[in-house]
């Protein structure tokens, strides 16, 4: 099922799905801009934690910085799939970007605080999991580099995303 692009998005349908029609766990599956240096076009990032640059958390009305985070349970079921497939994956914070053509696209920063890709929804997607009290985890295929310009045709990401998503199917509760 689709969730559209970006935080408003992924917003809305979590939302709902989590409190209208009593779905218990959310996988995210889609691509991702690799920042990490260590990253190679096709990688699986499995997303533990997510930054963010959006405002999404203001409607919590938080008095401090909220953490978003993956439900561990599926992040570790998501790592031993990897590791069972032979699968190249990491696991760490992706930058959940409400941006995805701007001016600013130097990365350096999050670079040095270890954030591994950017895409634009596991924000949304972990803040309302932890509000519902439900699961989410998002699980990205690289399908650019943003600092070294490599990126995959449409073609290559329209066949070869097969290994995020099986990973995906097999841990689904």
């Amino acid at each position: 099922m689709a969730s559209g692009m970006g935080m408003p998005a992924i917003g809305i349908y979590s939302y709902e799905l989590y409190n209208f029609f009593g779905v218990e766990s959310i996988i995210r599956v889609g691509s991702a801009g690799g920042i990490h240096p260590d990253l190679k076009l096709f990688d699986i990032v499995i997303g533990q934690g997510a930054c963010y640059n959006s405002n999404f958390v203001a409607q919590y009305a938080l008095p401090g910085t909220y953490s978003a985070i993956a439900d561990f349970d599926l992040c570790r079921k998501a790592v031993d799939e990897c590791e069972k497939r032979g699968l190249r994956y990491k696991v760490g914070n992706l930058l959940s970007s409400d941006n995805f053509y701007n001016d600013a696209t130097d990365t350096g920063a999050w670079t040095k605080m270890g954030v591994l890709a950017a895409e634009m929804e596991s924000g949304a997607l972990y803040m309302n999991a932890a509000r519902a009290g439900k699961k989410a985890l998002c699980i990205c295929t690289i399908s650019d580099l943003i600092a070294g310009g490599e990126a995959t045709t449409p073609e290559q990401r329209q066949n070869a995303f097969h290994d995020m998503i099986q990973v995906a199917l097999e841990i689904a509760e």
